[in-house]
């Protein structure tokens, strides 16, 4: 197989970190190439690099045997670079053919457009209702919609990153089948995720970055799956530590939760009861788009519950109290949007951690605010939960995704609560920081605290709760015992 693409010496900083130092490696025609490393490592950067969306300080590219310099992501895709973003950019109030006929250059006919996505709907499984609105498709159909996009601009290189995070266990194997049938026909594809057993299962060859740099670059077959970890992370990951039995005194009692969503793309929730103990784990799962995120608003008081409809929290009804009457009982939230949500970008770190603590005495010191005290927690969320950040003062707009979701997480976290809501917790981050995250929810779910999970990752789920329920259309599955709920349970759950 000849090389498509060879990147040599990419250098790229932005101030004083470097995010890129001197990187070289080769895509092949036909080959499925994985791109590893920790949050930061410098992964999307580079990527970004051969898109065209940012321009190195340093090195060059060699694409086709010419040189290769991209300055805007159009000159990407005319010398046949695709790329499909972890972040969905669909129109979401228009349909599946809109969005399609939106992400093609020039002035292409319908009917041209309509038949060539024909033949690659035959051709590769891409199934699709194209007059569906996109709003409506769930998260694996939106994905579907992404590649016909960049399917139809004929690439010769498809870059995917983190491809899998929202898609259910067929989906994926429905993905695996169409890239490997791609890399037949000669397409190179370049796969950015951070769960290995996908890597082992699908890549050809794997470049691991750590720091900027390229620590290996090696065929798959050749490495086991914690040799990629300890390879990403620079040391052996660490083991969990072992969950404690939860005691049989109830702590969270949802009661005949019924809320209707005002949006008609929405899901709305049907009668949601369950209950969790004290220092329990119990996980929600289910494919996106089934009410987790409704869910989420409901737990943390962003929308109103109608009369009947009951939160018991240590037996207080907490239904009619709003998010910061809930924080002042010690139950602290982490919603799924990390940037924007649970975080300000324009905000630093320290000034977000004060956003979810406004209520506490401890930050303020005659009615203003200890700027000292909010610096020493932030420093102490940095280290603890090993945030690749300048400093406390540094915004959040500059951390990459997954080094905000540790700060997010482990600003709340550190606070010893009481009761842990958290949606998609490790959403994004590598596997060592899945690691740190899990290690610090079993260590405070054994001195006590409780904790309500709601999660994509079933295998997530698997690891570290206690028991497990599955959501889907807006209706709640009974509880599972997680050690005992086969993956049989999950589809006929999920399919309800």
């Amino acid at each position: 197989m000849q090389n498509i693409l060879e990147i040599d010496g990419i250098s790229k900083s932005f101030s004083d970190i470097q995010a890129n130092n001197d990187i070289s490696l080769y895509l092949r025609q036909g080959q499925i190439h994985a791109l590893l490393g920790e949050n930061g490592a410098g992964k999307s950067t580079l990527v970004k690099i051969i898109y065209g969306i940012i321009k190195p300080d340093h090195g060059s590219m060699i694409l086709n045997g010419k040189l290769y310099d991209p300055n805007t992501p159009e000159v990407a895709r005319n010398e046949g670079i695709g790329m499909v973003f972890q972040h969905f950019s669909l129109f979401e109030s228009l349909s599946v053919l809109d969005n399609i006929i939106l992400g093609q250059k020039g002035n292409q006919k319908k009917d041209s457009i309509l038949e060539r996505l024909d033949d690659l709907q035959k051709d590769y499984d891409l199934q699709i209702d194209v007059n569906k609105i996109v709003a409506t498709l769930s998260a694996g159909e939106k994905q579907k919609v992404e590649i016909i996009r960049c399917m139809l601009q004929d690439p010769k290189i498809m870059i995917l990153d983190e491809p899998t995070s929202v898609l259910n266990p067929s989906e994926v194997e429905k993905l695996f089948n169409f890239l490997r049938k791609l890399s037949k026909q000669g397409m190179a594809v370049l796969y950015i995720s951070h769960k290995l057993h996908e890597i082992k299962e699908l890549c050809d060859t794997s470049t691991i970055l750590r720091n900027g740099n390229v620590v290996k670059s090696c065929d798959t077959a050749d490495v086991t799956i914690n040799e990629l970890a300890q390879l990403m992370v620079g040391k052996a990951i660490d083991n969990k530590i072992k969950l404690s039995q939860p005691k049989q005194e109830r702590v969270l009692d949802i009661k005949n939760i019924s809320y209707t969503n005002p949006d008609i793309y929405g899901t709305s929730l049907k009668e949601i009861q369950f209950n969790v103990n004290f220092g329990e784990i119990f996980g929600i799962g289910g494919i996106s788009g089934n009410g987790q995120t409704e869910l989420m608003k409901v737990l943390s008081g962003e929308v109103g519950l109608n009369d009947g409809n009951q939160i018991l929290y240590h037996n207080e009804d907490i239904s009619g109290l709003d998010i910061n009457e809930r924080r002042q009982r010690e139950i602290v939230f982490v919603p799924e949007d990390r940037l924007g949500h649970s975080a300000v970008s324009s905000l630093s770190l320290s000034e977000n951690l004060l956003l979810t603590n406004l209520w506490d005495h401890n930050f303020f010191s005659n009615g203003v605010i200890d700027t000292n005290y909010v610096d020493e927690k932030t420093s102490e969320v940095i280290e603890k939960f090993n945030v690749q950040c300048n400093a406390s003062g540094s915004l959040a707009s500059s951390l990459s995704g997954g080094n905000l979701q540790k700060f997010v997480v482990g600003r709340e976290i550190i606070k010893m609560p009481k009761l842990v809501v958290c949606e998609q917790p490790t959403w994004g981050v590598d596997v060592g920081s899945a690691s740190l995250i899990h290690n610090y929810l079993i260590e405070i779910s054994n001195s006590g605290s409780t904790i309500l999970i709601i999660s994509q990752d079933m295998d997530e789920l698997r690891s570290i709760c206690h028991r497990i329920a599955i959501i889907s259309n807006g209706v709640i599955s009974k509880p599972y015992d997680a050690k005992r709920i086969t993956p049989e349970d999950i589809a006929i759950e999920m399919a309800k």
